[in-house]
C-alpha cells in the first residue's frame, strides 16, 4: 500500500481513531529532501487523486454525518454568519438608500471606500501579533469583534438616513461612520474567524464556510421578502395629442422599511454572537477540538501521532503559490464581482439581473455543502478548478465591457448563458477558497491567518482597482431599462 496519503485519507484514518483529528505541520528548512519529495509524489499522483474520490462516494452520505456534532456544525454554521453579514446587507440595501442619501447613486463608491477602512482591525491586529510581546487572546477578541458588528448593525437601523455637512456638502456621515465598523467586524473575521476554526477539526471548517455563504445569501432572502428585487412596473401616465400612450416607470414600495431591515440583521449578529459564544465555551464542542496546541495567539502546532502516515506538506514553492493564488481569487471575487455583475447580465433583461444576483449569492452556500461530501485537498484539482473559473470570468468580463450590447443580447441564449455563467462561477470560486484553505490549515502555524490577510488584502486591491475603472474610463456602461 502507498505510503501517500492526502488530507482526505487523514480524515478517513482519523476517524477511526478517538484521539481526534491529526493533520501536517508546515515544512522547514530541517526537513529532509525524501519528506519533499514523498509529498511531490502524492501532490502529482493521478491515482491517488482518483482513488480519493472514489473512496468519497463509497463511503456514502452517512459517513460525512456520522463523524461529527451536529451542534457544533449548527454553532459553526451560525459563528460564520456573522462574518460579512452587515456589510452585504448595506450593499443589498443600496435601492432604497439611494433615495434618501444626498449621495444619490454615488453612495455605493462613497461605502466601497469606507468597506477599505475596516481594513485597518486586521491591519492592526496581525501588527500586534507579529510585533507585541502582548499577544491578543483570539477568544476575547472575537467577542469585541461580534460585539462591533451587531451593536453597528442596530445603530444603522436608527441612524442611516442622518446627514450632515462637510466641506459644504450634505453627506451621510453615520452611514460612512457606522460602515466603517461594520466593516471593522467583517474584514477581522477573514484573520481571526478562521484561525479560531483551525483549532476545530477539518469537517467543521466546511460549516463555518456554509455560514460565511449565508452571510450574503440572509440578507438577500430578506430584500426579497422586502420587495427590493421586484421589477418597475411600466404605468400609462398620459396620452400625446395623436393618441400615443406615455409610460412611465413605477416601483413597488417595500414591504417594510430600512430601518426594519437592518434591525433584522442586528438579530441574525446576535444569533450569530451566541452562536460563538456557545461554541467556544460548551464542553460538547471543545471535545471536537483536533490535537493541537495552541501558543503565542494564534500559532497552532497540530500534533503528529507516530502510528498514522505523514500528511500533505507544502514545499515552499506551492505554499506561495496558493497564497498568490487565493489574492487573485479574491482580487476578483470579492473585490471585482459584485461592481460588474449588473454591467454583465442588465443588458439581457432585468430578469436575468435578478437571477444572476440570487443564484449566484445561493451557489457560495450550496458549494460548500456539497464539500461536505465531495471533500478534496489535491493541488491538481484546486489548479483545475481556478483554470475554469479564469475562463468564466473572461466570459462575464467580456459581457461587461460591452454592455449594453453584449454578445446574444437579445436572444434567450445569451441570458441563459450569462446566468449559467455567473451561477458556476460563484459556485466554482467558493469551492476552490474552501480546498485552498482546507489544505493551507493542514500546514500549522499561522497559515490561516496568512490566507485571511491575503485575502483582504486581494479584496482591497480589486475594489479600488474596480472603483477607478467603472468611475474614470468608459469601459463600463450601464444598461438602461424603458417601457
Amino acid at each position: 500500500m502507498s505510503n501517500c496519503h492526502n488530507g482526505l485519507d487523514g480524515a478517513n484514518n482519523i476517524s477511526q481513531t478517538s484521539s481526534g483529528a491529526v493533520y501536517g505541520v508546515l515544512s522547514t528548512p530541517n526537513d529532509t529532501a525524501e519528506t519533499l519529495t514523498e509529498f511531490n509524489t502524492c501532490a502529482t499522483d493521478e491515482n491517488s487523486e482518483l482513488g480519493a474520490f472514489i473512496r468519497t462516494m463509497e463511503h456514502g452520505y452517512g459517513s460525512v454525518f456520522r463523524n461529527r456534532k451536529l451542534l457544533v456544525d449548527v454553532l459553526a454554521i451560525f459563528f460564520g454568519i456573522g462574518t460579512w453579514l452587515g456589510v452585504n446587507g448595506t450593499f443589498i440595501q443600496l435601492p432604497l438608500l439611494v433615495n434618501e442619501a444626498p449621495e444619490g447613486w454615488s453612495l455605493p463608491s462613497y461605502l466601497s471606500i469606507m468597506v477599505q477602512l475596516g481594513n485597518l482591525g486586521p491591519l492592526l491586529y496581525t501588527t500586534i501579533q507579529k510585533y507585541s510581546p502582548w499577544k491578543l487572546n483570539d477568544g476575547y477578541t472575537i467577542h469585541g469583534v461580534l460585539a462591533v458588528g451587531s451593536i453597528s448593525c442596530l445603530l444603522t437601523a436608527f441612524f442611516y438616513n442622518k446627514t450632515a455637512v462637510v466641506a459644504g456638502q450634505e453627506h451621510s456621515v453615520a452611514l460612512f461612520i457606522l460602515t466603517i465598523f461594520t466593516a471593522l467586524n467583517a474584514c477581522t473575521s477573514s484573520v481571526l474567524f478562521m484561525p479560531y476554526m483551525g483549532r476545530f477539526k477539518e469537517q467543521y471548517m466546511i460549516t463555518y464556510f456554509i455560514g460565511e455563504g449565508l452571510s450574503g445569501l440572509l440578507p438577500s432572502v430578506t430584500a426579497l421578502v422586502q420587495g427590493i428585487g421586484e421589477t418597475a412596473r411600466c404605468v400609462q401616465v398620459n396620452v400625446t395629442e395623436s393618441g400615443t400612450p406615455i409610460y412611465e416607470q413605477q416601483k413597488v414600495p417595500p414591504l417594510f422599511d430600512t430601518k426594519i431591515f437592518f434591525l433584522i440583521l442586528f438579530g441574525l449578529m446576535v444569533a450569530s454572537y451566541i452562536g460563538y459564544t456557545l461554541l467556544n465555551a460548551l464542553p460538547q464542542a471543545r471535545r471536537e477540538y483536533a490535537e493541537v496546541t495552541v501558543s503565542d495567539g494564534n500559532k497552532y502546532v497540530y500534533a503528529q501521532d507516530d502510528n498514522q502516515p505523514r500528511l500533505q506538506q507544502l514545499s515552499r514553492a506551492q505554499y506561495a503559490a496558493l497564497l498568490l493564488l487565493m489574492f487573485f481569487i479574491s482580487f476578483f471575487a470579492n473585490g471585482i464581482f459584485g461592481s460588474i455583475q449588473s454591467y454583465s447580465s442588465a443588458p439581457y433583461g432585468t430578469q436575468a439581473y435578478h437571477l444572476s444576483a440570487t443564484l449566484s449569492v445561493i451557489a457560495n452556500p450550496l458549494a460548500c455543502f456539497m464539500a461536505m461530501f465531495l471533500h478534496f485537498t489535491s493541488l491538481r484539482i484546486i489548479y483545475a478548478l481556478s483554470t475554469l473559473a479564469a475562463l468564466l470570468t473572461s466570459y462575464v468580463f467580456t459581457t461587461a465591457v460591452l454592455s449594453p450590447y453584449p454578445p446574444l443580447y437579445d436572444e434567450t441564449l445569451g441570458m441563459v448563458l450569462v446566468v449559467t455563467a455567473w451561477t458556476l462561477l460563484v459556485g466554482i470560486v467558493s469551492y476552490t477558497k474552501l480546498g485552498i484553505t482546507t489544505v493551507m490549515r493542514a500546514q500549522g502555524g499561522q497559515s490561516l491567518v496568512w490566507v485571511g490577510a491575503i485575502t483582504q488584502l486581494g479584496s482591497a486591491f480589486g475594489a479600488v482597482a474596480i472603483f477607478f475603472a467603472i468611475n474614470y474610463t468608459r469601459y463600463f456602461n450601464a444598461a438602461t431599462s424603458q417601457c
